[in-house]
């Protein structure tokens, strides 16, 4: 059984660099993210899809939503929660077999099986991807658009939190910016997926490749 969090945590419970300048970022929350190397940090992300799907059991907490609220219905909770409009947390929807649900009181709210419309409902993934489908049976362009209203602190991140969509892998480069993150992505994409690679001819030439999202999901919309 595995637990994972994704999202940032309060201001204040993050690191900056003043706080390491004046040696009292060690006592906050969020150093740990910082101790890794960056070849521990490409194998964990890379890896990330992998260790999902391979969990008997994944718990989530969502501390900022609560029972207590005027609503407890689960789509009107879902919705005010972060966990679903995070870059990284997509994949959590769609690797692990099983997953359970657990507002701030810590009390069972269900499981991802028994919320799949609510779920859906907040997230747009369609109800066979929460279901544990195979990821192949959904269009490329339709993989991409689930992290359209998703959102990263940094901007390349949208395109890795991807890699495990498409069973991709690939150094990661920050510092390259969205735009050059989504056309590496693109290449792999065509480079790897089988029965897709000699579509690369299909992708929009780097002179067109505006808006590297919109780009990318026009360019493979008939896939």
């Amino acid at each position: 059984m595995q637990y994972f969090r994704h999202t940032w945590g309060a201001e204040e419970e993050e690191v900056s660099f003043q706080d390491l300048v004046d040696g009292t970022g060690e006592g906050k929350p969020g150093y740990h993210k910082i101790r890794s190397s960056s070849t521990e940090l490409q194998e964990s992300i890379n890896s990330m899809f992998r260790w999902y799907r391979d969990a008997v059991k994944c718990y989530v907490y969502l501390a900022d939503i609560s029972t207590t609220d005027a609503s407890s219905d689960p789509a009107f909770l879902f919705k005010k929660s972060r966990r679903f409009t995070r870059g990284w947390t997509l994949q959590e929807f769609v690797a692990p077999a099983s997953v359970e649900f657990f507002p701030k009181e810590g009390v069972y709210l269900g499981s991802q099986k028994l919320l799949e419309q609510a779920i859906h409902d907040a997230t747009d993934i369609p109800p066979g991807a929460l279901r544990g489908g195979r990821l192949s049976e959904f269009s490329v362009a339709g993989r991409i658009k689930w992290i359209q209203k998703r959102s990263t602190k940094r901007q390349q991140d949208r395109a890795y939190s991807l890699l495990g969509m498409f069973d991709v892998y690939m150094p990661l480069l920050y510092g390259e910016g969205e735009k050059n993150a989504f056309r590496r992505l693109r290449g792999e994409i065509g480079r790897t997926s089988r029965g897709e690679a000699k579509r690369t001819s299909e992708f929009p030439g780097i002179s067109t490749f505006r808006s590297p999202l919109t780009s990318l999901t026009r360019s493979m919309a008939a896939m």
